[in-house]
């Protein structure tokens, strides 16, 4: 099996079922798109074995041309929209990708790779054309881990991980009543994992239809919830706290948030005494501006704040949390619909994938290590870091600290040290950044960490420099440097020292204690 079987495999299945729903394509009809694109693609040379880059946002041609791909035996290189032409051009390097196919709006004149426009027209499909047998474990997709600049961690994953992982998400069957035929909404990133997982995964495997949309621009996703009324709606925790705020703000503005705070906070006492019909006078209005007919919303890519939980579950929504890593596919636990579930748990491993829980301390905090069909083999020729994450028997470690219920679910307790997670989801990669900064002339050390400016999670920097620098000069040296990066990137918060960092004795800064310095106000000239 690879990912093309499977999709022919869904097409089979529910030939009639739309799969592209904006644009009224059925499965069947998907797959005549696909055999239409491998042509072109095959007419541009592209062959079983190469690395071919998507660059696009979630526009029909992207699913369209990862199929195609697929079908011709290569191997897809995920990029990032909001990256920069000097990152594109190292990711291509680093993986030997000579063709990339992008929206006209990323082209720029490069040597390192050849564009071709994803949204060109195909023509006829050649006969002779058939898929290449790609075997379950050859790499279908590829994924920068760990930044994109110097020498970053690159995720291979294999067909057979993909599979698995599409296999798994029927562990979400109970906890969503999703059925073939629903239509998930599409307007998380198919490049980054979570868009991935969800938007073909669970698509192929439960036979919903998607329904793509390539920005972000609340007025257009309500208009769509209006129109198209999805079942299933995922998204990353700041964009469900953005809508909870607007339907605050909004019931405030009519004067009713007085009385609709105790009605959702005590729903269920209100249920039992008779009175659920103003339960649901609440309720019904917000529901319908989702279009009416959601069965869940679906969190992953950051941690979900409890009071955004409770939150949606008190409108009547199903809400139910993912965990997982690029390194895992995306979602390798999930929440379950238990009775007496513990709250605000992200939920136990997924069919034919196992936890272990080691080095806990006296609350029960320890380090979560994965082990099963969805964990990828290891980066990308990076021997080093493998034997540093993989133990003898196979187990990965997050480094992720977690504690595990009652009901075996697991409760986030600490982020990995080396990702900064921002309140978007998106994630940096400090070790990424501190390569930069530490080219600056002047500049004797750097760490790069998570910090919170005025409640919002930034990337933060605290700079060891010599007595010539002066705050002028190191602010244009960060702008200068920032601009190699994106922009979501960019440290823009920072603090200057003449002091030497702390160090462990293998001369690795230790950034936890950097951060201690900075709350305690023991770096001055700090940059807000």
């Amino acid at each position: 099996m690879n990912m093309y079987r499977f999709l022919e495999k869904t097409a089979k299945t529910w030939p009639n079922h739309l799969y592209l729903v904006r644009e009224g394509v059925t499965y069947a009809g998907f797959v005549e798109r696909v055999k239409q694109r491998a042509t072109s693609l095959s007419e541009q040379g592209v062959n079983s074995g190469d690395i071919v880059g998507i660059l696009s946002h979630n526009i029909p041609e992207f699913p369209i041309t990862l199929f195609a791909i697929w079908y011709l035996g290569g191997t897809v290189l995920m990029l990032d929209t909001n990256l920069t032409p000097y990152e594109y051009d190292n990711m291509t390097k680093i993986t030997k990708c000579k063709f990339v196919c992008a929206e006209k709006s990323f082209f720029y004149r490069t040597e390192k790779f050849t564009f071709y426009d994803i949204t060109t027209p195909d023509g006829k499909i050649n006969p002779k054309l058939t898929p290449a047998k790609t075997e379950s474990l050859d790499t279908a997709i590829m994924s920068f881990t760990s930044g994109s600049t110097g020498t970053p961690k690159v995720v291979p994953l294999s067909h057979f991980n993909l599979i698995e992982c599409a296999h798994s998400l029927e562990d979400m069957r109970a906890s969503t009543g999703m059925k073939e035929g629903d239509i998930m909404y599409g307007f998380l990133p198919m490049y980054h994992i979570f868009g991935f997982a969800v938007e073909v995964l669970a698509c192929l495997e439960y036979g919903l239809g998607v329904l793509l949309q390539p920005t972000v621009n609340p007025k257009e996703i309500l208009a769509d919830f209006r129109e198209f009324r999805p079942h299933v709606i995922p998204a990353v925790p700041r964009l469900f706290e953005v809508f909870r705020n607007k339907i605050i703000d909004n019931i405030k503005s009519q004067k009713k948030w007085w009385i609709a705070r105790p009605l959702l906070k005590y729903g269920k006492f209100f249920n039992a005494i008779g009175l659920g019909f103003l339960v649901r006078r609440v309720q019904q209005p917000v529901l319908d501006l989702f279009g009416g007919r959601v069965k869940v919303l679906i969190a992953g890519g950051a941690a979900t704040k409890p009071e955004i939980e409770k939150f949606y579950t008190r409108l009547g929504f199903g809400f139910i949390q993912g965990y997982g890593l690029t390194e895992t596919v995306g979602p390798i636990c999930i929440s379950k619909p238990l009775k007496h579930r513990v709250p605000f748990a992200f939920g136990a491993p997924t069919t034919n994938n196992e936890i272990d829980i080691r080095d806990k301390n006296a609350d029960g905090v320890g380090v979560l290590w994965l082990r099963g069909h969805q964990v990828f083999n290891g980066y990308l020729n990076n021997p080093a870091v493998n034997a540093e994450v993989f133990d003898e028997n196979g187990f990965f470690n997050t480094g992720d600290m977690v504690t595990i219920d009652k009901n075996g679910e697991l409760h986030f307790a600490g982020r990995k040290k080396q990702i900064i997670v921002l309140d978007s989801g998106k994630n940096v990669y400090p070790d990424e950044l501190e390569g930069l900064f530490i080219k600056i002339p002047g500049v004797k050390n750097v760490a790069v960490f998570e910090h919170k400016v005025k409640d919002k999670t930034v990337a933060y920097g605290v700079f060891s420099v010599d007595d010539k620098m002066t705050m002028e000069k190191l602010t244009k040296a960060i702008a200068a440097a920032n601009k190699k990066v994106a922009s979501y990137k960019w440290v823009t918060h920072f603090a200057m020292t003449t002091d030497d960092l702390p160090t462990t004795s293998t001369q690795k800064v230790k950034h936890h204690i950097v951060r201690e310095k900075l709350i305690a106000g023991e770096y001055q000239n700090r940059h807000e």
